[in-house]
């Protein structure tokens, strides 16, 4: 795809990455712009991960944090608050979702945060400036994953710690994977398909779903732990406002109420007075930068 030089914002103090070209026009566009319009429903639609994130990453007062492919930074400035004395950086390639990010924190009035945007594949982090790396979701979109946890590693005090979950491979056995698939195959029907960009982030998404991957992209730390887990996501407060959301991500798609109620009835199963939720499964990963 060729990408087309943008006028920097004030807050774009860096080149584009090159290594990830495709990866940084997909979150400038439509589909970074739709992810900070909806922060909050993204949001608690991984919220389930947060207690397991942070148990793991055991982050102390004093701690310098780094949080990869942070988005809004809802979870930079829980990191933030746990660093207490010490500090969190989020980083992100998405111009849309760092504006937000920067707005949330000083609505909350949270101090020790920062955001930078940059691929963390290639970006100029300070050597041993940190002593946390996490990620929520944030880690599966490099063109090399390798050199971006080396790069990441490099980051890492000897001895930091690196915690992040991405997804397990989709299965039908799976509630969220079997619900998805038949909402997709409703909508493949009315012949209202994903963008392009939409198919191409969907598919990053899953390039970490092999723990052979994992291990091997974590070739340059120690102690990786590759762990399954079982989450419930948040996908709305009853299925009409579910299948809202789920169409407010192909905006373009004439789908006629009888697709809606079809689709209304795929997530019935999954309502209840919390809202709907479904099974999903991801993998939880730990590992250390070697002392």
């Amino acid at each position: 795809m060729t990408t087309h030089a943008r006028p920097k914002s004030r807050y774009d103090t860096r080149p584009a990455s090159l290594p990830n070209a495709r990866q940084e026009a997909i979150w400038n566009g439509p589909v970074g712009r739709h992810w900070a319009e909806q922060q909050d429903r993204y949001d608690a639609m991984s919220g389930d991960l947060n207690d397991h994130l942070f148990a793991a990453a055991a982050i102390g007062d004093g701690d310098r944090v780094l949080d990869i492919g942070c988005g809004a930074g809802t979870v930079t400035r829980i990191a933030a608050r746990l660093a207490g004395g010490g500090r969190a950086v989020g980083v992100d390639i998405s111009e849309p979702l760092l504006a937000r990010a920067r707005a949330r924190t000083a609505a909350e009035g949270v101090p020790n945060v920062s955001y930078e945007r940059g691929d963390a594949q290639t970006h100029p982090f300070p050597a041993g400036g940190y002593d946390v790396a996490i990620s929520r979701g944030g880690v599966m979109f490099f063109a090399d994953h390798a050199a971006a946890f080396g790069n990441i590693a490099r980051a890492l005090r000897p001895g930091g710690r690196l915690v992040f979950a991405c997804p397990q491979p989709a299965s039908p056995d799976i509630e969220e994977s079997r619900a998805l698939g038949t909402l997709a195959s409703l909508l493949g029907a009315q012949g209202a398909t994903a963008s392009p960009e939409s198919a191409d982030a969907r598919a990053a998404m899953a390039s970490l779903s092999d723990p052979r991957t994992i291990r091997a992209a974590l070739a340059a730390y120690t102690d990786v732990d590759v762990t399954a887990l079982t989450i419930e996501t948040y996908w709305g407060k009853d299925p009409s406002d579910a299948v809202g959301f789920l169409l407010s991500r192909t905006p373009d798609a004439a789908v006629p109420r009888v697709t809606r109620k079809a689709m209304e009835d795929v997530l019935s199963p999954y309502a209840g007075g919390r809202g709907v939720r479904m099974k999903a499964r991801v993998w939880l990963v730990t590992a250390a930068r070697p002392s």
